[in-house]
């Protein structure tokens, strides 16, 4: 899904869901584009566990629409 795609849905979402997805993007933006050949060992296991996080922010996002009693704002 596209980000011009996925406007239905962020416009249904809190405001903190939405800083919360648009984070995601940008974090894997940054991966997509970044020459991974060149980072170092500690910048690529900050690298994966950025992304190990935003993962979860979506996922929680998710379940919060799925269940809105699970909403947190």
């Amino acid at each position: 899904m596209t980000h011009e795609h996925s406007s239905a849905l962020t416009d249904r979402l809190t405001d903190i869901q939405r800083t919360r997805v648009t984070f995601a993007h940008r974090d894997l933006d940054f991966a997509r584009t970044a020459e991974l050949t060149n980072l170092d060992q500690a910048a690529l296991i900050l690298l994966v566990e950025r992304l190990r996080g935003r993962l979860d922010d979506a996922l929680q996002v998710i379940d919060e629409i799925a269940h809105p009693s699970l909403r947190q704002g």
